[in-house]
């Protein structure tokens, strides 16, 4: 299969349930809420070595925000919702609460839901106040510009993150471009994230390594110096550079609109020579995006809010 000269490799993703919360944080204004998000998301791009994978979903004009200001719905993921909980409180303390001018509310309509508040108020020192507006807690906690204001919980549910396609290039500049170009479609879609540096990943990984402590190492059958060094790479022969773009989903339909999108963005640039995917055999994750069955399918159409 191919689409314009770019051949799309019969192979699949293999991605994993995960849980996700989403929140939705405010600020003054864009540098106050940039200043916020740009903390808020650090490390967070695999939960290999960070807490949860976060990133930002979309950005939200005043009238959709729960208190008139400009702000922003953001996605966290990780294993567990212990872990997820944890997580999200932290980087909420350490990160926005510290930013000037921010808040922070629930973005996810669940049964399940995770502490936010419940934990932040004690920040307060016995001087914080909660405010009860339907059935939905808020903690004013004082700081010294005023108060923190966020919602006592969130919620939780059961996502997807791991969806993934490797965009394989003649040299590195047709490589940065074909990828930023699938970063930036797949960024007009809802329910998903692509939470490594700029959407994209150069140090793709495999489970375990010839080291005992390590989880996890280079992908050795994507990299392109080893392409003479090994017996198994994956490498087309005319490649000499491979990104990879992951993506974390709210749903299973989320990740294939988001890995089609971002396939048929990508082979429209030049030099691309072909487009796969990541798996471990399908022994690991339960959720397998094989890429031809996704090209299959009616093309997704992307139409950007445009008050967003």
């Amino acid at each position: 299969m191919k689409i314009h000269e770019t051949e799309i490799v019969d192979t699949f993703a293999e991605a994993f349930t995960m849980r996700f919360t989403r929140v939705i944080v405010t600020a003054a204004d864009e540098y106050w809420l940039d200043a916020g998000l740009r903390e808020f998301c650090g490390y967070g791009t695999s939960v290999i070595g960070c807490d949860a994978e976060v990133g930002i979903e979309t950005h939200l004009a005043p009238e959709k925000t729960p208190d008139g200001r400009v702000g922003a719905l953001v996605l966290a993921f990780a294993f567990n919702e212990e872990s997820l909980g944890k997580a999200i409180s932290n980087r909420c303390g350490q990160c926005l609460m510290t930013c000037p001018s921010t808040a922070v509310y629930n973005g996810l309509e669940s049964e399940k839901t995770l502490p936010l508040g419940k934990h932040l108020r004690f920040f307060g020192d016995g001087f914080q106040k909660s405010k009860l507006i339907g059935e939905r807690r808020y903690w004013r906690i004082p700081v010294m510009d005023g108060e923190f204001l966020v919602e006592e919980s969130v919620g939780v549910a059961k996502g997807i993150a791991g969806g993934n396609l490797l965009i394989q290039s003649v040299d590195q500049a047709s490589g940065l471009q074909a990828a930023k170009a699938a970063v930036e479609a797949i960024a007009e879609l809802e329910n998903v994230i692509t939470p490594f540096p700029g959407g994209v990943v150069r140090s793709g990984s495999k489970v375990g390594s010839r080291y005992p402590k390590m989880v996890a190492s280079t992908s050795h059958t994507f990299c392109p110096s080893l392409k003479g060094r090994v017996d198994d790479s994956l490498v087309h022969e005319q490649a000499n550079c491979v990104y990879e773009i992951v993506i974390d989903g709210c749903a299973k339909a989320d990740i294939e609109q988001a890995m089609t999108v971002g396939i048929q963005r990508a082979a429209e640039s030049e030099n691309v020579v072909c487009i796969s995917a990541g798996n471990y055999g399908g022994k690991l994750g339960k959720h397998h995006f094989h890429l031809h069955q996704l090209l299959a399918e009616p093309t997704p159409k992307i139409e950007p809010d445009p008050e967003q």
